[in-house]
């Protein structure tokens, strides 16, 4: 499993990082996790086909995590073509605030029947879902309170990682952490304490207790970025890859 970290930064791509994105190449698939608005400029920069994507899995329905699917769609109608269903995999309201996006975007373009699809699947949380010969195990998260976020713990080919969404801290991600190969949560804030994003000191504190090789940082914001040299746990850079 190769994981690229497309985008390590937050909604305001504090300290000039790209939004949220990271793409996972396996054997049986290759995917992305989140879609950020910057992501289609992610992979053109790190000069990585999109047309290798086989789904897309959205944690939840926040511009900077899946506005840039849009762009995807229109990447695929006209410089990439694709011939096999995009698959598009998220929480409840997915496919139609993903379509209406598009429309609200690129209006006539979004009524035609593309080649790709795309082919949605709402992801309740709790239920395990197999999507392109991936195993996804969707859990709630607090981030939102009139709609549901999800993290995900992915398995596939005998690799398993970890991926918090935005969220604020909770002991379920201490359980879906166990025995994973890749825990990549989120770190908006340091100083701030929310109940909907974590703070660098949450996770300093909690680190030990999560049973998971490897630990990386992601959804950096303004107060992370300043206190990086003193930081002891490792955080995520655009570009950065892991061979998992």
């Amino acid at each position: 499993m190769r994981v690229t970290v497309l985008g390590a930064g937050d909604a305001f791509s504090s300290g000039g990082q790209r939004q949220s994105g990271y793409l996972v190449e396996t054997d049986s698939a290759t995917f992305l996790l989140d879609c950020g608005t910057t992501t289609l400029l992610a992979l053109k920069t790190l000069r990585i086909p999109a047309n290798r994507i086989d789904f897309v899995a959205i944690s939840h329905l926040h511009g900077d995590h899946f506005g840039g699917l849009p762009f995807l769609f229109l990447e695929y109608l006209y410089e990439q073509p694709r011939s096999r269903p995009l698959h598009i995999a998220g929480p409840p309201g997915i496919q139609e605030r993903v379509l209406a996006l598009h429309r609200v975007m690129y209006g006539e373009l979004s009524t035609r029947n593309p080649s790709f699809g795309p082919e949605f699947h709402q992801l309740p949380p709790g239920r395990p879902a197999r999507v392109c010969q991936v195993e996804l195990l969707p859990f709630r998260v607090p981030h939102q309170v009139d709609e549901i976020s999800l993290g995900y713990r992915v398995a596939v080919d005998g690799k398993s990682l970890l991926y918090s969404g935005d969220c604020g801290w909770n002991e379920d991600l201490v359980r879906h952490a166990q025995g994973t190969d890749l825990f990549i949560c989120e770190c908006c804030f340091f100083e701030t304490r929310t109940s909907y994003h974590i703070s660098y000191p949450q996770l300093a504190e909690h680190a030990p207790r999560l049973d998971c090789k490897r630990l990386l940082l992601s959804h950096l914001g303004r107060e992370v970025l300043e206190r990086l040299p003193q930081l002891r746990l490792e955080c995520a850079t655009d570009g950065l890859v892991l061979e998992v």
